[in-house]
């Protein structure tokens, strides 16, 4: 079983995905955070800061695009191969309004003839450079009847895999993952298929893995943030939601130390540090069950310097002394 890493906007660029590399395994691809190219045809600084091989060595990563214009698709794809990369991807998964109303993300998966057409030409242009393309997408932007189709557009095209998150665009992250819907797509891809979608420990990817053992591909993006050891946790067959042994705190304390120096090196002042920090904890917080004091004193840090004396305050609660 493959686990990749989805990239939640905002955390994690090449920041998290070097600080995690080094301090955890388990992860055979990351994807970065979207690309959304334009008829300007420049990238933004955070966009090409992120996939500069200087800032992903020894890392395998896949560059994401979010488009519904083919030729701003392929634009970007050459972009990357003379970056080195061999692999990009179509970001049809994104929730967001903003993303939406433009009719990219999951918005254009409600323009079905429109998309079969952006695929043909986008195929055509990646087969004849030799790069390889995958597929993130929901099954729909408000019906589960409408992926039946695109399943059967998407099937005209040699991906090198489908990656489904079963919900719709208008449940954004609520409601339950459409199972039966994926069950149907399982039966009738003919592409590779990875599975994303609340995969928070290892029971829950035992359960996913019973029910689907043909699916080689999982993709765990929230799961891994709450959890940055839950793909080597899958791989070892360990179980989750155990308390951290020290070894294993120290190790998120390193991990954490080392992510916080890599945003004061990549970004200018307290503010944009924490920002990125903080939303972190939403997310890590889960970790240390009755410690809402001292994590609400985390949201409110107006300084790194009170950030890291609040941060170290709560990880030496639970390491013994030295």
């Amino acid at each position: 079983m493959e686990c990749y890493f989805a990239p939640m906007e905002g955390i994690t660029g090449y920041v998290y995905r070097n600080a995690h590399h080094q301090f955890y395994g388990g992860i055979a691809c990351y994807y970065t955070p979207f690309i959304a190219p334009n008829q300007s045809r420049k990238l933004t600084s955070r966009e090409m800061n992120d996939i500069l091989p200087d800032h992903n060595q020894g890392i395998h990563v896949v560059p994401q695009i979010l488009t519904n214009r083919a030729e701003d698709f392929v634009w970007a794809a050459k972009k990357a191969q003379e970056l080195g990369y061999e692999e990009v991807n179509l970001n049809l998964g994104c929730p967001s309004k903003t993303v939406v109303t433009k009719n990219r993300g999951a918005g254009f998966l409600a323009q079905p003839r429109e998309l079969d057409r952006f695929l043909e030409q986008v195929t055509d242009s990646l087969l004849q450079m030799g790069m390889r393309f995958s597929i993130k997408t929901r099954i729909g932007k408000s019906r589960r009847e409408e992926f039946e189709e695109l399943l059967g557009i998407f099937n005209r095209y040699p991906l090198e895999r489908l990656i489904i998150h079963p919900r719709l665009q208008t449940d954004f992250y609520g409601n339950h993952p459409d199972m039966e819907t994926f069950q149907m797509a399982t039966e009738n891809s003919c592409n590779p298929l990875c599975y994303n979608g609340d995969i928070f420990s290892t029971e829950d990817f035992k359960a996913f893995h019973k029910a689907f053992p043909g699916t080689n591909f999982i993709m765990a993006g929230r799961g891994l943030l709450r959890d940055p050891a839950l793909a080597e946790k899958i791989a070892k067959k360990e179980e989750s939601g155990q308390a951290l042994s020290a070894t294993e705190l120290q190790r998120l304390k390193d991990f954490h130390q080392a992510l916080l120096s890599g945003y004061q090196e990549a970004l200018s002042g307290d503010r944009n540090v924490l920002f990125k920090m903080k939303e972190l904890w939403t997310y890590l917080g889960s970790q240390f069950k009755g410690q809402e004091r001292i994590l609400k004193k985390i949201k409110k840090s107006a300084r790194i310097r009170d950030y890291k004396a609040v941060t170290d305050q709560l990880f030496d609660s639970y390491l013994p002394l030295q």
